[in-house]
């Protein structure tokens, strides 16, 4: 699976051993993961791509009359090789056949294209948005990030796990400066991405990445008069081994390393409101919140008050 438009040649590979049944073959799941971790030491996203086959042959190539389901629930990896199973015309790549199959999403995945034609369940209504209640308020606002999916994907994210931190750094400080925003928001992407990769050093390096984009624009907020929240919405890079949870000690591979998680944790995140301007005027309440009282204490920073359909506010104004 690809994302986005960004690949198309790993969706063509996806094609190839799925439906074609080309790839290099192997008996079982087991012995082929097993290959060619030893043979490539990639991470199990990275691997080559394998058929299983018997006595020479591909087993369960998808053919005229199959059924196909999608059981993705997000839409970002999911909307290319749906193209390849539905439309007549695809031209991204030659499929050398177009199996006529019974196709389904788990849900619809593009409103607008309208793909796929099946779903098992309606896509989920998101209304009274923070950013849409703060444009119909009349408060101007500034996002950013990195569209990841267009160039990490085909660079592993272990070879660079700086990503665009310091492309984003410079977007948010030039819009900073402009005067033009009440609000601005940024979203880092390299803890989560990289974490995923289980390599260790690279996640240090994602990490002090991110570091050095703060400490870049934590002085331009507080030379413009301004607060920050600085959160998450889950870890990643904060747990980088698989802990065993009676000894509470990384469990080991037979190599003797450490064996990586590369999972979400659970772990609690941090919430820093970071105020150099008000005196300790402003704080945070303790509690047991959550991401969705972000929305309602970022109201309350602007001088508003929440949307009545969110979660209360953290803000405490001492």
């Amino acid at each position: 699976m690809d994302r986005y438009n960004a690949n198309w040649k790993m969706v063509e590979l996806g094609w190839k051993t799925h439906v074609l049944g080309e790839g290099r073959y192997f008996d079982n799941a087991t012995q082929a993961i097993e290959t060619l971790r030893g043979e490539t030491k990639a991470i199990d996203q990275d691997l080559p791509p394998f058929v299983i086959a018997k006595d020479g042959q591909p087993v369960g190539t998808i053919n005229d009359g199959d059924s196909v389901v999608f059981f993705n629930f997000r839409g970002d990896r999911a909307i290319e090789i749906t193209r390849a199973f539905e439309e007549e015309s695809f031209n991204e790549f030659d499929r050398k056949r177009f199996p006529h199959v019974c196709y389904a999403g788990m849900l619809q995945y593009d409103g607008d294209l309208k793909l796929p034609n099946r779903f098992l369940v309606p896509p989920p209504a998101i209304k009274e948005t923070s950013g849409e209640w703060l444009a119909e308020t009349g408060v101007k606002q500034f996002a950013c990030s990195e569209t990841q999916k267009y160039e990490s994907d085909v660079v592993p994210f272990e070879q660079r796990p700086w990503m665009k931190a310091a492309e984003i750094t410079d977007a948010m400080i030039e819009a900073l400066k402009s005067g033009k925003y009440q609000t601005l928001r940024c979203n880092f992407p390299n803890g989560d991405m990289v974490g995923h990769t289980g390599s260790f050093r690279a996640a240090t390096m994602a990490i002090e990445a991110v570091d050095i984009g703060l400490a870049r624009l934590l002085p331009v907020i507080d030379a413009l008069g301004g607060v920050a929240i600085i959160t998450a919405d889950h870890g990643n890079a904060d747990e980088m081994y698989e802990i065993d949870k009676k000894t509470g000690m990384p469990k080991v591979n037979k190599d003797g390393s450490f064996k990586a998680k590369t999972s979400h944790t659970l772990n609690k995140v941090p919430c820093i409101l970071y105020d150099n301007v008000t005196g300790g005027k402003l704080g945070l309440k303790e509690g047991d919140w959550g991401l969705s009282n972000i929305a309602a204490t970022t109201a309350n920073l602007l001088g508003l008050e929440k949307h009545e359909a969110w979660d209360d506010s953290m803000l405490i104004i001492k």
